[in-house]
Order: structure tokens, then C-alpha cells, then sequence
């Protein structure tokens, strides 16, 4: 992706000047500590370049084998306790359903986001079941990191990441390739 010379200087001028921030909704909390490894290092390599913040959210219990009834009740108590939690943020939900960018595109996307949410933007992880209806409805923008399925405490990790390399694409900094 190549930025015109005026963008590139604006967004670079504006990320030193005026922090950006991010925060992440997850549903859940992280167990495995090579995952809290993994999400520490990538917290750590977003410092120069966005306050980042992780706000975990309690998930629902869900008995064995649960019933359509039960897992819309999961996904919209969930959901009830993010959206408690939002003030105006500027929403991206993770959705296996919308559409899945490519590191530049994601980069670009990132970029634009923050032009229409001001310094700070939010994303939306859900639970093992994805988000309720009245959380999608509250987000001011969706995409999918893939179409594959990830364990949604691996999601962390993988956004971050693709964060990080947002930044260093938009930066014209190795790492990317």
C-alpha cells in the first residue's frame, strides 16, 4: 500500500502528537500462559504507537450441549455486559460473517477508523458462541480476521498482531513482508 506523502505525513505527525488508543472487549478470561506470553509482547511493540488496553468481560456458563435458547441467552448476557461498559466508542466487531481484508487493507482500514473515531478506537471480541445481535447492532463497523475458526482467547493474540503490523505498514517500517 502507498500512501500520498501528505497522508503518510499527517498520520505520522498525528500518532506522535496526539495518542491514539485502542481498547479490546474480550469475553473471558486468558488461561493458557502461552497465550498471556504472546499478548504481553504484542501490548509491549504497540507502546510506540497506541495506548492499548484489554477490558475482559465475564463470559456466561453454558451447560454440555447447549440449545439454540441457551446460547442466545449466553451471547445477550454477554453482550448486556459489554455494552454497559461502552461510552462512545468507536466499535469494530470480529465477525466470521463480514469481510476478511489483507494486512495492507486492514492497515487502511485501521487508518481510516481513526479519522472517524477521533484518537481512540474499540474492538469487540465474543465468547465461544460470537457476539449477541444487540452488540452487532452496536458496532460502528465489523470485519472477519479469517474464515477460519479460532479458540476466541487465541483471537486476542491474532488481533493484536495484525494491530502491530497495521502500524508498521502505515509506518513503512520492516516487518510486514
Amino acid at each position: 500500500i502507498i500512501l500520498p506523502i501528505w497522508e503518510f505525513l499527517f498520520l505520522f505527525l498525528w500518532c506522535r502528537m496526539y495518542s491514539m488508543n485502542i481498547k479490546i472487549y474480550c469475553i473471558g478470561k486468558i488461561k493458557e500462559q502461552y497465550l498471556k506470553d504472546g499478548i504481553a509482547e504484542y501490548l509491549k511493540r504497540l507502546l510506540p504507537y497506541a495506548k492499548t488496553e484489554i477490558i475482559e468481560v465475564m463470559d456466561s456458563k453454558v451447560k454440555d450441549n447447549p440449545n439454540d435458547f441457551d446460547i442466545t441467552k449466553a451471547k445477550n448476557e454477554e453482550g448486556e455486559r459489554v455494552l454497559k461498559l461502552l461510552k462512545n466508542d468507536y466499535l469494530i466487531g470480529l465477525d466470521l460473517n463480514k469481510k476478511e481484508p489483507t494486512s495492507e487493507e486492514f492497515a487502511e482500514f485501521i487508518q481510516q477508523k481513526f479519522v472517524e473515531g477521533g484518537s481512540s478506537i474499540s474492538f469487540v471480541i465474543g465468547g465461544s458462541y460470537g457476539l449477541s445481535e444487540s452488540l452487532k447492532k452496536r458496532c460502528n463497523s465489523s470485519i472477519s480476521l479469517s474464515k477460519l475458526t479460532y479458540l476466541h482467547q487465541m483471537t486476542r493474540l491474532i488481533l493484536l498482531e495484525q494491530i502491530y503490523r497495521a502500524f508498521k505498514i502505515l509506518n513503512n517500517e520492516t516487518y510486514h513482508k
